[in-house]
């Protein structure tokens, strides 16, 4: 979904959470150690002591993220949101206490600071949520963060479904339209044809289809303009039924939606790759910059005249375009060159066939130069995307990042443009040799719908052994 409200919400929840967390445990040393007269078990400095505690506090904000407290259903819904907190706050202070025994070093200077400290935190983090929940309804008040919705349908749930999101400073949402026969007071459009052209994608931020036409074409008219526009799809379903399949299942403002999703990097997901993957290409960018250097010295005296990097334009997430860095491998007259561009240039166009059918890759490919193929074999030209990845045009592991007419070329490119390309990805590591490019854009599919955090990891892994190894090299 294009809309991002929901994110930097969660990230505001992040902060705020640890600054409550900071406050609670400093007040409980103020109140132990400052006030209380009775001995201490450890002499500890208020320094030292917040030191200590700065450093396991990340693990705590990592248990909330878990259990699920930076997710919108937990956060929309008061007493979920109270009892994760109960449970993350009881969970929070056995970690910082399981910290301590294992750095075998005292962090409390006395045991009722880890008390003190535990009522207080989950007091603070209270007020804090309801404090945050306050202020995003101001938000919302005055029009910002809040998501658009197109409602479609007539059945009896429409009426339910309208009440609870009109008040848009409670519901966080703006219904922009209605695709009905039944009259409202809102926006009304007698079929969603019409609703698409007088409102656009840019205005649309989700879709919530109450029942299904008769006509299945004009469901999958729908399910397919929000999936390439990227807009967010639910379905009310007409009675209570538990649904099955790769779907999921959820209240809606107090009503049972289906809910589709192309991808599970969503909220807390999204945070958590990108904070990784800025954190792991900053420090790669500061190992590798003699490499980098050296590869652009190279570079310019094996090539005088021509450019160090390949710069070229490339499609990720919602479709954007960026410019990926690579270091050229091409000779310069190919450089920045389609496949089929350059080889109908050397006037062999049917290469171009065999270009794809092998992978996009075919063996003593005459647009490389020599510095190039050994850049290829060790994936050094790969290197600069880095700074991709840290200004956040891309990411570590994911789709291969396509330019537009490659794209255009697959039948369900909307799916995988929902995240964030990748330097590498699922198909780099699954035999880059012998599989065809409709192979690659399974294997980058079945990724988008079936992202973890884990599998990143085992990826990156398989990248680490495929370089090293020299598998699959181009």
């Amino acid at each position: 979904m294009k809309h991002n409200a929901t994110i930097i919400y969660s990230v505001l929840l992040i902060i705020g959470d640890f600054l409550a967390l900071v406050a609670a445990f400093s007040v409980a040393y103020i109140l132990r150690v400052k006030y209380d007269t009775r001995p201490l078990l450890e002499q500890i400095p208020a320094e030292t002591y917040i030191y200590g505690f700065l450093a396991v506090l990340p693990l705590w904000i990592l248990v909330h993220g878990f259990i699920g407290l930076y997710r919108h259903d937990t956060y929309d819904n008061r007493f979920r949101e109270f009892g994760r907190l109960i449970i993350g706050s009881a969970i929070g202070i056995l970690v910082i206490i399981g910290y301590e025994f294992v750095i075998e070093d005292e962090l409390f200077p006395a045991r009722l600071v880890a008390v003190y400290g535990l009522a207080l935190s989950f007091s603070f983090l209270v007020i804090f949520r309801m404090f945050a929940r306050s202020i995003r309804s101001l938000f919302f008040a005055f029009g910002y963060g809040v998501n658009n919705v197109l409602i479609i349908g007539s059945g009896g749930s429409i009426d339910s479904i309208v009440e609870e999101l009109r008040d848009t400073r409670h519901s966080g949402h703006r219904i922009v339209g209605i695709v009905s026969n039944k009259a409202t007071d809102f926006r009304m459009f007698p079929d969603f044809e019409t609703a698409k052209n007088k409102l656009g994608p840019r205005i649309i931020h989700s879709i919530i289809q109450t029942e299904l036409y008769r006509d299945t074409e004009e469901n999958d008219a729908i399910m397919e303009y929000a999936q390439k526009h990227h807009i967010a799809y639910r379905f009310i379903p007409g009675n209570n039924e538990l649904f099955v399949g790769n779907i999921e299942v959820e209240l809606f403002r107090g009503t049972p939606v289906v809910t589709v999703h192309q991808t599970p990097l969503i909220g807390w997901g999204s945070i958590v790759k990108r904070i990784f993957d800025f954190i792991v290409s900053g420090v790669l960018i500061i190992i590798v910059s003699p490499l980098l250097l050296l590869v652009a010295i190279l570079q310019k005296l094996t090539s005088p005249k021509a450019p160090v990097l390949l710069k070229q334009t490339r499609l990720t997430q919602f479709d954007r375009k960026f410019t990926v860095y690579k270091f050229r491998s091409f000779k310069p007259e190919f450089n920045g060159m389609s496949p089929e561009q350059a080889f109908i240039k050397m006037g062999k166009p049917e290469v171009a066939q065999a270009y794809r059918q092998r992978g996009d890759q075919i063996p003593n490919d005459p647009r490389i130069t020599r510095m190039g193929r050994i850049l290829r074999v060790t994936s050094l030209d790969e290197l600069p995307q880095l700074f991709n990845v840290l200004k956040g045009d891309i990411s570590l592991v994911g789709p291969r990042a396509l330019v537009p007419e490659e794209l255009n070329n697959y039948q369900q490119k909307h799916h995988i443009m929902s995240i964030k390309s990748g330097i590498t990805g699922l198909a780099q590591v699954s035999g880059r040799r012998d599989i065809s490019f409709d192979e690659r854009r399974k294997l980058d599919l079945y990724y988008v719908q079936n992202w973890s955090f884990w599998l990143d990891i085992t990826i990156l892994l398989k990248t680490l052994r495929a370089v090293i190894n020299g598998i699959g090299a181009k």
